[in-house]
């Protein structure tokens, strides 16, 4: 099995434009990762050239959407209108030829019955767009806890999950080796891994490269290592991974002046490479 790695494009400077894109893919490059995670581009001209630009450097994409709203959906979205924002999405991610789409969908406030009626609906959908889509556990969402994210895929067996485990110890406040049934679930269901590290307090710590993180780095790495060996008692070719810590609020800055703590390009390109080489590392002891 062979492990690809992406770059986020989360809180990249002026994205959208040509030159944004073109740095993107070169950090990509010289990074030794695999290809690029970013949101589905609005318009039918920038999805051909991000196409275009991805070919010419013999690089993937996975497609990212939202439904009803930004990373956070609108409250007053009706069912309806999520699963008609997620078909759009899914279609127009169709026209780039994506691995795969990372969905952040439903809505936190939804009863279990909701979001299982919705999930229902929306991997047909995917289905007849013929686009495989996962769906991401991240607060403000229907999987934003492990308990209602375990009672919806026990109804759903055919859902595909992207695990951010990080949102969940936030959630919780603590890290969630205390849920063992539901992390178990969660690694059979796995589709996709976002490789960043949150703690009791927050989705990200500022470093993890700090030694103050070291439990939290390892707590993650272990989820992250039972997922590579789930995939691979499922016979799968590929397991793939995005670092993806960010700005906006994640990354924590100094008071008056704003300064970020930690660097966040070289922070998500450490990260890749280290999982890199324990991904070889594991798959050598398999």
């Amino acid at each position: 099995m062979q492990l690809k790695v992406f770059k986020t494009t989360w809180g990249f400077p002026n994205w959208g434009n040509e030159e944004s894109l073109d740095l993107a893919l070169g950090q990509c490059v010289a990074a030794g990762f695999h290809g690029l995670e970013t949101p589905v581009p609005e318009t039918s001209e920038a999805r051909r050239l991000l196409r275009q630009k991805l070919d010419a450097r013999g690089l993937d994409f996975i497609g990212e959407v939202c439904t009803a709203g930004s990373y956070v959906p609108r409250r007053d979205a009706s069912l309806e209108e999520h699963l008609q924002s997620f078909q759009m999405h899914v279609e127009n991610a169709g026209e780039i030829a994506p691995l795969f789409v990372s969905s952040m969908a439903g809505c936190d406030a939804w009863t279990v019955a909701q979001s299982v009626e919705f999930f229902g609906k929306a991997h047909e959908i995917a289905q007849s767009c013929g686009v495989m889509v996962s769906f991401e556990t991240h607060r403000g969402r229907s999987f934003f806890n492990p308990w209602t994210t375990r009672d919806i895929l026990l109804q759903l067996p055919e859902l595909r999950i992207t695990c951010d485990f990080s949102h969940w110890c936030v959630v919780c406040e603590r890290l969630i080796d205390s849920e063992p049934d539901v992390l178990e679930l969660c690694f059979k269901r796995a589709k996709h891994i976002h490789a960043r590290v949150g703690f009791s307090q927050g989705a990200q710590v500022c470093d993890p490269r700090a030694p103050e993180f070291k439990a939290e780095l390892e707590a993650h790495e272990r989820w992250w290592t039972s997922i590579w060996d789930a995939l691979q008692a499922r016979g799968k070719d590929v397991a793939t991974m995005t670092p993806e810590f960010g700005p906006d609020g994640y990354m924590p800055r100094l008071p008056y002046t704003l300064m970020p703590l930690g660097d966040l390009e070289s922070i998500n390109v450490w990260m890749g490479q280290r999982q890199q080489s324990r991904f070889q590392n594991r798959m050598s002891q398999l």
